[in-house]
């Protein structure tokens, strides 16, 4: 068995789940999402503990097993507890400035760079004297908020020289020496 299609998942209270043949809906404090699944999976709830089984040892079977079940583990976390992602600017004159639901970024281009995010996702960014701005984006569907993460970032993706452009906090550059200093 798919060692991640077989561990069961814990409902918490607060979250509704409902499956009505293959649309698995799932309504909780921070939104409502909904995801079709295939008919070879099979999914049970008893007192609280949702547990998915599939029909035969096919490959295309198992690998939609620890699929599904991924898939709804973080429709659960999402609508219970939500997720987050902080990005941070780096570069002299780089700037981040939220208003709604647009950043703009400026990032040593000739023009600022104006983002119109989805509703789905909540905008906020910081500015402290002495440090990087602070971009962080929080949802309560993971695949959005990583295509709105990577959007942000392949706007000046960080380069391996001094580092600069817009990063994961915490990310690690891998970083290259440059040219040597002279021949001697």
């Amino acid at each position: 068995m798919s060692r991640i299609g077989k561990l069961p998942i814990n409902i918490p209270s607060g979250v509704d789940v409902s499956i009505n043949g293959t649309l698995v809906t799932v309504k909780g404090k921070l939104g409502e999402m909904s995801q079709e699944i295939d008919s070879s999976i099979t999914i049970s709830i008893d007192n609280g503990v949702m547990t998915f089984v599939r029909e035969s040892e096919a490959p295309s079977h198992r690998s939609k097993h620890g699929l599904y079940r991924a898939l709804i583990q973080n429709m659960i976390t999402g609508v219970s507890e939500g997720f987050k992602k902080q990005m941070e600017v780096i570069g002299v004159g780089f700037r981040a400035n939220a208003v709604g639901q647009q950043i703009e970024l400026s990032l040593g281009f000739s023009h600022s760079i104006i983002l119109e995010v989805p509703s789905q996702v909540t905008l906020t960014t910081l500015t402290e004297k002495g440090k990087a701005p602070l971009v962080t984006i929080e949802s309560f569907d993971k695949q959005l908020l990583g295509q709105v993460a990577a959007k942000i970032r392949s706007m000046r993706k960080p380069e391996p020289y001094k580092g600069k452009g817009i990063r994961f906090l915490g990310e690690e550059i891998r970083r290259k020496a440059g040219k040597s200093a002279g021949k001697k």
